[in-house]
């Protein structure tokens, strides 16, 4: 019983862990905060300390998602660190640094922050960027030179989208925006090698080659009408709705977590099921979806360690308290057992006893007669 008691003592944290781990496995959500109460458990300095990492690298957003986490989670930041991070936000949100990243994002068509993604959308909406893509990397096509696929899909589906953005008076402007976001991610190489390989394939189907290259033979960025109707011949919109519904999620995770947090996301998702797992985390934590990524990395999306793994542990705790009621079953039975037998032999001695004492006064009398 002791030695029973003793390994499922030893069993319960692990296996209290592992349990709420696999009941939050469909719910991203759920499982951070699950994880993250046991990653913080083990290293509670583990978010000041990716707070100065972020500070370090100019990362004011990481900082500010980090701090709204330890809020959250009740764990103490000191008052110099918040400060530190309160300034830094301030500064890359003024007007002066808002404008020189709206540039960035317009001209060079990179986002890593809102105002770069504002310039880059603003870019795309007026087809500039999405005709420079598809031309320049059609062009590559025809002249059988390396050719990013990926990018030339994106922009495809992209002048379809901003079509319907001005339609919708920008309904679907969540969607464009993630569009743009991907193709940032794939030109600036910040889009996971099994999301890469997944989106490759996907925008290979998508586009005609044959009439990609005729089209862009003749297509320019100063004739869009042109161009656009060229390639829109080119482009199979039975094909895209894959493409779509992740750059739906990624726009899902931008509109509620913060362009950083849709980047981090394609950084790490391995397929759009990741995808689609961070944009309801995204959904249920906000601002905080960052510092969750940073500190779980993809576990934040799904289980991090195997679930067999993790019903072993369930196993194994289950089998160490059978063992011990098992063990506290067998000890009253032969508790109850020695009993009854120390209760019937005092009775039989009793018993035996007062058969006895009729004899012994019976001799007694014959004695004294």
């Amino acid at each position: 019983m002791a030695i029973f008691a003793v390994t499922f003592a030893l069993l319960w944290p692990h296996a209290r862990d592992a349990y709420a781990i696999l009941a939050a496995q469909d719910d991203p959500a759920e499982l951070s905060d699950v994880q993250l109460s046991s990653a913080l458990r083990n290293n509670a300095a583990v978010v000041s300390e990716n707070i100065e990492a972020a500070l370090v690298a100019n990362d004011s957003d990481l900082a500010d998602s980090l701090v709204s986490l330890a809020r959250e989670k009740n764990i103490p930041v000191g008052d110099e660190l918040q400060k530190r991070v309160s300034d830094k936000v301030a500064e890359q949100n003024s007007s002066s640094h808002y404008a020189k990243r709206f540039l960035t994002g317009l001209v060079i068509g990179e986002a890593d922050d809102v105002a770069s993604l504002s310039g880059t959308v603003a870019g795309d909406l007026f087809v500039y960027g999405d005709i420079r893509d598809v031309v320049r990397e059609g062009k590559h096509l025809a002249m059988g030179e390396h050719t990013d696929r990926l990018v030339l899909g994106l922009a495809a589906v992209g002048l379809v989208v901003t079509a319907a953005t001005y339609v919708s008076v920008g309904g679907v402007a969540p969607l464009r925006a993630g569009l743009t976001l991907v193709k940032d991610a794939r030109k600036v190489g910040r889009l996971g090698e099994g999301l890469t390989l997944w989106a490759g394939r996907s925008a290979r189907e998508m586009v005609d080659a044959p009439l990609l290259q005729q089209a862009v033979a003749s297509g320019s960025v100063l004739r869009p009408g042109q161009t656009i109707t060229a390639i829109k011949a080119a482009f199979r919109a039975e094909k895209a709705g894959a493409l779509v519904r992740l750059a739906k999620d990624v726009g899902r995770v931008g509109e509620k977590a913060g362009i950083r947090a849709a980047q981090d996301t394609l950084k790490i998702a391995e397929g759009p099921k990741d995808v689609a797992r961070a944009a309801r985390l995204a959904e249920a934590k906000g601002g905080q979806t960052r510092a969750i990524l940073k500190v779980l990395g993809r576990g934040a999306l799904l289980l991090a360690a195997g679930a067999f793994n993790l019903t072993l542990w369930v196993f194994s705790a289950i089998v160490a308290l059978f063992g011990f009621l098992s063990s506290i079953k067998a000890i009253t039975e032969r508790l109850t057992m020695a009993h009854l037998r120390r209760k019937k032999a005092r009775r039989l001695r009793k018993q035996l006893a007062a058969a006895v004492a009729p004899d012994a006064s019976l001799a007694g009398a014959v004695v004294h007669g």
